[in-house]
């Protein structure tokens, strides 16, 4: 089994930065044949939305929204997959959340469980 626990969320304010991570506890690839990691946020009344994925070969996605400002990393192990997050701006804020999933072409889906998330607060 796989579990993607994520942590480093907090209150800041706008221009200000914030480190996302996601624990990865278990074999990413045995889920269902997972080969990327990807963030959603979740702003508030709004729909969950596909911030940044990574594949097992370092190929990246970004939304647009987050371009030049975000930045998805992960460790060779899986162990841990981040987000970095400068330039912050009250729309970024929301319940961040990670995911196991694959790569259909250019585009992420994820197959994981959502998790608990963490929240991220940008206001003046």
């Amino acid at each position: 089994q796989v579990q993607m626990v994520e942590s480093g969320g907090g209150s800041v304010q706008p221009g200000e930065s914030l480190t996302l991570s996601c624990r990865v506890s278990g074999n990413i690839f045995r889920v269902n044949a997972a080969n990327a990691a990807g963030w959603y946020r979740q702003p508030p009344g709004s729909q969950r939305e596909l911030v940044a994925a990574i594949s097992a070969g370092g190929r990246t996605d970004y939304a647009d929204s987050v371009k030049g400002r975000f930045t998805i990393s992960r460790d060779s192990a899986w162990n841990t997959v981040t987000l970095q997050m400068n330039s912050l701006k009250p729309d970024d804020t929301g319940v961040y959340y990670c995911t196991a999933g694959s790569f259909q072409g250019i585009t992420y889906y994820p197959n994981s469980r959502w998790g608990q998330g963490t929240q991220v607060t940008v206001s003046s």
